[in-house]
């Protein structure tokens, strides 16, 4: 993010006859298919809605909170974020591993991070490893864990310890360059983007993270020197390129650079792992020579050297979550037509997850009110084409700023939803297979869950239950963890209706059990 926004059997086939009690039986789908159903005896849809927050670790703007911070506390605050996330009601965390050339995991290839543990290099004391912790408490929880890398910073304004021998600015000199007071990846160098895929690669291979993320971080926003804008020192890789035939233009061999970057970064997640979501959230502005009328600003086309639009229309993403931080009434950045440009942009079909400044909820000095973060969910979810949102930060949510997660929690998230599936990511490995309906079982007052057999590749064993119950005559709907295998069940419950829903977000048929 740019630092100056400080931003859930009917099994196919047949029911294991693990209920015996009188009054409770399991329901084949078979014979309910061969009669008209009671549309009161079958659950809605389940809804389906991307409900994310940016866990920002540069600057320790979410966590932790402070750096050197014992492993038990940082442990803490971790579960913390976690049961917060899950009692408002959302289903994935974008979590920042790489904040400028460092790690917050044990890694061959990159420091430690100075957030971590105060000093760049120094591991955490007694050690362990902050992103495995991660994954495996979001994933009991049943939400994703997206890693967010930013792909070209190397050291950041903020950052107060010396860089350590294992720095890519030690190791290979020649790819960092100095701008400012930043250290800068050069785009331009090819090594640069093999250091930046190793690294990606490398935790894609290594954890079990739903997504890979990078932010809008590109060439670096320009900083200002007397007046004037201070160039990027590339001219060397350049040269280079000129040198060796080159014949596009400095911009665009600019753009092509952050292109291949884009590609390669897609293709090699895919190649290793091609259930896990690629996403990107870019500044919220598109290309000036494509902007609606009377939307004006900040072009990353030609200052950060982002084509945004080309990589919808390749289709390198799974999913866009375009930084839209300004107010529906802003009518130079309207929120309302900047999220239709995106979707207009949108040609392959993935995912379009606006960005929202709930960050600025409460905060001096213009603080946005809560309303105005649930009212542009609310625009929104009024567009078909948008279905999801991710918020910056979940610092706000935890501080309950002007009430936003009292809010979040009460209104639009107050019933759970899952992630939103992925067609075009469906992979031979995947085969056709959905996860196995769930087998239960009746164990005095509550249901007992187990995943069914699974035939297909191990992404397509259950991830989470999406569990319907009926009472008084409306169903409830709870998204829970595959991992959780108990059920409890109160008096008034007449029927239970169980899916699984496997990495690629697909539902299994369902069991359902009638206790009526």
């Amino acid at each position: 993010m740019m630092d100056r926004r400080h931003w859930l059997r009917v099994a196919a086939g047949s029911l294991c006859a693990g209920l015996h009690s009188a009054g409770a039986q399991p329901v084949g789908a078979s014979r309910e298919a061969q009669r008209p159903v009671d549309a009161a005896l079958e659950p809605p849809s389940t809804p389906r809605e991307f409900r994310a927050a940016w866990v920002a670790t540069v600057a320790n703007i979410d966590w932790p909170s402070r750096a050197g911070l014992p492993p038990q506390t940082q442990r803490a605050e971790v579960v913390a974020l976690l049961d917060r996330a899950r009692e408002i009601g959302l289903n994935a965390l974008i979590f920042q591993v790489r904040p400028s050339a460092d790690a917050l995991y044990p890694s061959a290839l990159e420091p430690w991070s100075e957030y971590l543990t105060g000093a760049q290099g120094r591991a955490p004391d007694p050690a362990y490893d902050p992103l495995e912790f991660w994954v495996e408490q979001a994933h009991h929880r049943g939400l994703e864990l997206h890693a967010w890398f930013n792909p070209y910073r190397a050291r950041h304004t903020a950052a107060k310890s010396a860089e350590s021998a294992l720095h890519l600015s030690k190791r290979q000199p020649d790819l960092v360059k100095r701008y400012g007071d930043w250290l800068w990846m050069d785009p331009g160098e090819p090594k640069a983007a093999e250091h930046t895929l190793a690294v990606v690669s490398d935790v894609v291979r290594r954890y079990d993270v739903d997504g890979v993320h990078i932010d809008d971080y590109f060439y670096p926003y320009p900083v200002q020197n007397a007046g004037a804008e201070l160039p990027f020192p590339d001219d060397a890789s350049w040269q280079r390129y000129v040198l060796q035939g080159g014949s596009l233009s400095r911009d665009a061999w600019r753009r092509d650079n952050v292109d291949r970057l884009v590609k390669n970064l897609h293709d090699s997640v895919k190649s290793i792992k091609p259930w896990v979501r690629v996403g990107i959230s870019p500044f919220g502005l598109g290309r000036p020579d494509r902007r609606p009328p009377g939307i004006s600003g900040f072009s990353q086309y030609d200052k950060l050297f982002a084509d945004v639009e080309r990589w919808l229309e390749a289709g390198w993403l799974d999913y866009l979550a375009p930084q839209l931080y300004w107010p529906i009434d802003r009518k130079e950045q309207a929120f309302g037509v900047l999220l239709d440009y995106w979707i207009a942009q949108n040609k392959q079909s993935r995912h379009v997850w606006p960005g929202l400044f709930t960050s600025r909820v409460g905060a001096a000095p213009q603080p946005w009110p809560a309303s105005e973060v649930v009212n542009q969910i609310s625009m929104a979810r009024s567009r078909a084409a948008s279905t999801g949102q991710v918020h910056f930060s979940m610092a706000a949510l935890m501080k309950d700023a002007d009430g936003i997660a009292t809010a979040l929690k009460n209104g639009p998230y107050a019933q759970p939803a899952l992630v939103p599936s992925s067609p075009w990511m469906t992979h031979a490995s995947s085969g056709t297979s959905t996860a196995a309906p769930p087998v239960m079982r009746l164990d005095g007052t509550q249901l007992r869950l187990q995943p069914g057999i699974s035939t297909g590749a191990s992404s397509s064993a259950a991830f989470v239950w999406t569990v319907w119950t009926r009472r008084a005559q409306r169903w409830q709907l709870e998204v829970l963890p595959a991992r959780q295998s108990v059920l409890p069940l109160s008096g008034d419950v007449s029927r239970v209706v169980v899916r699984a829903v496997d990495r690629w977000g697909r539902e299994s048929a369902p069991t359902v059990w009638s206790l009526s």
